[in-house]
């Protein structure tokens, strides 16, 4: 351990310091090693481990675990708790070795996200029941946390999150900078304008949580095995793995890479190249402070936003963890290329206080005391990212790839540890995942677009980014664009495309014309695309519009069982050849696992789209029930290969006719209806349908041919105001006719009654689809809530609602949005809405929490404007009534 060293004065050597010589002569590098270990921890690995393999060798297993972080001891132990039998652990040096041991240990109820916030609750509700179980002291400190605001954005950003986590489990509540000095005394409350609170925060010992894992593996059956190096993975041909170690093989039906920043060269093992890599994280552990020595209460975790660190009690001294900006962080990116340094375990890298000094003295203007405390300790360790920060969690999938899964790339492992262990045991156990956590999908970042250098670039900006404010339609820009642009890109960019990405997808959400303010300028509130997007609403419904839709996930399907296959996996009617429906697979719960556009091509050749963000999601399912169901079929995924552009309004079949001899009418062509056809001299596979509900077309086609596409329907478009929309506008106007969103209105938490999917579940087929006995059983119990449309009454800058709002009836919470935007045909805030029954009926009134302000919304009768060949079947039928003398009702 350095010798302490006096932090006194730290704001002017920290300033002389950025120069290099000051800093090295104040601050010792401090590159510590291996620490032993006091007898009660000792006697604690030695209850949770059994040694190196040798004779109690097992050459079977279920599931084999590979890695002794907190993550894989968690696992191990949610496995054997739930009654899975042979779970094998294997660590290659000794438990807590690689990121767990050096951790902070901080424990927050609080994620920005919705979904993650479900592994954080579930994970501090662990940590007070483990002692209890295992014997095991886990070090559990629960004083709460408190996030601070120091500008008005920060306040905004606080209301944001709170209108957000109403309708979740954890407590949550804003503090009055009084109320936040009252709490932790120590802090400069000149600085403070508002607190995030959470109670039951804190932290934890890394190394007592994961013994305590461990022993409770051990109690219910596991075996964990240290020393034990994994010296290769190969899988059967019945999707079984090998898997060798110096001590023998072991035969398991599944693995599971929870290998900490090892996980990479695991990958490497069996062909994967996994988006995967360690940082440098540090912080700074003080000696004694007195105005700590003499509380008996321990003070509150703070996270200072602005100042982008967190500070916690550590007994009486203060433990600082900053996160610096990109600029200065620094990667641990040759050990992607080269490997880790063989024996490395708990070994830590060499301190670099010149990369933080900045976040000590904004940590000195926060917390004054700091600044006359002593440094005692300087931890400079290696943590694994992906490039968002989020895990890779859950059945991985590769070409012929079965039974290996991911629980790697945590950046706060500690925290999620007990949730994901949880998480993955339901999934495994039950063949489903137990709620939605797309956003750690291991299988979101595909080996087209994802190469090294993005992993790098996405991650150097998500560590820098870590405290930045977190807006709504946030976009971040580094290691764009990927290989996955269209051949339009560089048109609609210069067009005055906005661009979104969408799975290394660059897709455009607006168009920005002469006279508006172009750009990336987020807000809690409307902001500079509110009025464009107007703008292209009513090109889309008084014209034509083109949109980018290339980035949507495109699958062939082919093979004589074909039919049998999606009859088995979807849940509406297998389509007949030239026609398409929408239909769902579900899980086994009859939860809504993703939604399909499905074209028959030929008797046993299909043609399917799912979203981008569902891209490997969706694959991964299908390949996995046709290994499974044994299915003569052939997936293969097309999406790289495969563009396409959307066309809608009144004045589309005008434009499109212009370019092709084909049979565009209504009878020549119908709604759902999916023909090969020329367009200006495009081979293009013309689906009649449109996400925005109006007349339309998407036009799919090979991805060199967008460019020569584009320019041929703009051309043809001139005479009839044929322009450009992008996403934002789309979400507007399928709002208004009712359109469900996957990933919103459906996914794995909704079953497909309660979401208004019924016309698209057929029960009565003859097939025994996924999730159909699961129905039939929801049918007789009947739903205890609905999914509603809502107008909400907003202020005229907003915010409108976007999804994930709480909502409120009679000073109660009741339910929750899914998503919203402004309604720009009806001019009204539009907001879907789970609610009770009792509730759901079109003239209720609810509240919807907007920025701390509960709105007015009322419950309305869908949909709010009816689609096109709605509109288009009851005017030919009035024609017709009119013509037989009939009087319209």
């Amino acid at each position: 351990m350095a010798s302490a060293i006096m932090l006194k004065g730290l704001g002017l050597a920290a300033a002389a310091a950025r120069g290099g010589p000051r800093l090295q002569s104040l601050f010792a590098a401090c590159k510590l090693h291996t620490t032993s270990s006091s007898s009660s921890t000792a006697n604690s690995e030695e209850r949770a481990s059994s040694g190196p393999l040798g004779k109690r060798l097992k050459d079977q297993a279920e599931t084999v675990i590979i890695g002794g972080g907190c993550v894989g001891t968690s696992l191990a132990y949610h496995l054997a708790k739930a009654g899975q039998k042979d779970v094998v652990l294997l660590e290659k040096t000794e438990l807590t070795a690689g990121s767990t041991w050096h951790a902070a240990g901080l424990t927050a109820l609080y994620h920005p996200g919705i979904n993650v916030k479900n592994l954080h609750y579930y994970s501090i509700w662990l940590f007070n029941e483990l002692e209890k179980e295992t014997g095991q002291n886990v070090g559990f400190h629960s004083p709460g946390s408190i996030r601070i605001a120091s500008t008005p954005e920060r306040v905004d950003e606080f209301r944001y999150q709170m209108q957000r986590q109403g309708w979740n489990k954890a407590p949550q509540w804003l503090l009055s900078p009084e109320e936040v000095h009252e709490m932790h005394p120590l802090l400069n409350k000149d600085k403070v304008l508002m607190g995030l609170y959470n109670p039951g925060d804190g932290h934890i010992d890394p190394y007592s949580l994961t013994q305590a894992y461990a022993i409770g593996a051990r109690m219910y059956g596991a075996d964990i095995y240290q020393k034990t190096m994994v010296t290769g993975l190969g899988m059967r041909g019945d999707g079984s793995w090998n898997v060798d170690t110096p001590y023998g093989t072991i035969h398991a039906q599944r693995v599971v890479n929870a290998a900490g920043f090892w996980s990479h060269e695991l990958g490497l093992m069996t062909g994967f190249e996994l988006p995967l890599i360690p940082v440098h994280h540090q912080y700074v552990i003080t000696g004694p402070v007195p105005e700590l020595k003499s509380r008996t209460q321990e003070i509150p975790v703070i996270r200072d936003l602005e100042g982008s660190y967190y500070l916690r009690q550590e007994r009486d001294g203060i433990l600082i963890g900053p996160y610096e900006k990109e600029d200065k962080m620094e990667l641990q990116d040759h050990w992607i290329k080269d490997g880790v340094p063989p024996g490395f375990g708990k070994e830590l890298f060499e301190s670099n206080l010149d990369r933080i000094s900045d976040n000590l003295e904004a940590a000195m203007e926060m917390v004054p005391v700091f600044r006359d405390a002593e440094i005692s300790r300087i931890v400079c360790g290696p943590i694994m990212y992906t490039p968002d920060i989020l895990p890779l969690m859950g059945p991985y999938r590769a070409q012929g790839v079965q039974n290996y899964w991911m629980a790697a790339g945590f950046g706060y492992g500690v925290i999620h540890s007990g949730g994901a262990g949880k998480y993955l045991t339901d999934w495994i156990l039950n063949g489903e995942p137990p709620y939605d956590l797309i956003e750690l999908d291991p299988n979101r970042y595909g080996e087209t677009w994802c190469d090294r250098q993005y992993v790098a670039t996405k991650a150097r900006e998500s560590y820098g980014y870590n405290n930045v404010v977190g807006y709504p339609k946030e976009e971040r820009f580094a290691g764009r664009p990927t290989a996955r642009v269209s051949g339009i890109y560089q048109t609609l960019l210069d067009k005055g495309a906005d661009m979104g990405f969408h799975s290394g997808w660059e897709q455009p959400s607006w168009f920005a014309e002469e006279g508006d303010t172009h750009g990336y300028h987020p807000s809690f509130r409307r902001t500079n695309w509110f009025h464009p997007v107007g703008r292209e609403c009513e090109l889309v419904l008084s014209k034509a519009g083109v949109i980018d839709l290339t980035p949507f996930g495109k699958f062939e399907i082919k093979g004589p069982d074909s039919v049998k296959f999606l009859d088995y996996l979807c849940a509406n009617n297998v389509p007949k050849t030239g026609k398409t429906c929408i239909s769902h697979m579900l899980t086994p719960r009859g939860r809504v696992y993703a939604e399909l556009t499905i074209s028959r091509l030929g008797e046993d050749h299909f043609f399917a789209i799912t979203g981008s963000g569902s891209e490997f999601h969706d694959l991964r399912w299908m390949e996995d029930h046709a290994l499974k169901g044994g299915y003569d079929v052939t997936i293969s995924n097309i999406t790289d290969e495969v563009a396409c552009l959307g066309i809608a309004g009144p004045r589309s079949r005008d434009v499109l006719e212009k370019l092709t001899s084909g049979d565009l009418s209504e009878e020549g062509f119908k709604f759902l209806a999916v023909h090969d056809i020329s367009l200006g001299g495009v081979n293009v596979r013309a689906i009649r349908i449109s996400y925005t509900g109006e007349l339309g077309w998407e036009l799919y086609h090979a991805r060199e041919d967008t460019a020569r596409l584009y320019e041929a329907m703009m051309s043809a478009g001139q005479e009839f105001g044929l322009g450009d929309f992008g996403t934002y506008a789309m979400g507007s106007l399928r709002l208004e006719k009712g359109f469900r969103g996957w990933g919103a209105e459906m996914t794995v938490d909704n079953n497909p009654f309660e979401a208004g999917l019924d016309f698209f579940i057929k029960l009565n087929k003859p097939a025994d689809f996924i999730g159909k006995q699961s129905l039939q059983q929801l049918q007789q119990e009947g739903l205890t809530r609905k999914l509603v449309c809502l107008t909400v009454e907003v202020e005229e800058s907003g915010p409108d609602a976007e999804g994930n709002e709480t909502i409120w009836h009679d000073g109660k919470v009741v339910g929750n949005t899914t998503s919203g935007a402004y309604g720009y045909q009806i001019q009204k805030s539009i907001a879907y809405a789970y609610v009770p029954l009792h509730l759901a009926e079109p003239g209720t009134v609810v509240e919807v929490e907007l920025l701390g302000s509960r709105r007015p919304a009322t419950v309305q009768q869908e949909p709010l404007v009816q689609t096109e060949p709605v509109r288009t079947r009851l005017a030919r039928k009035r024609a017709a009534d009119t013509a037989r003398g009939k009087v319209p009702a």
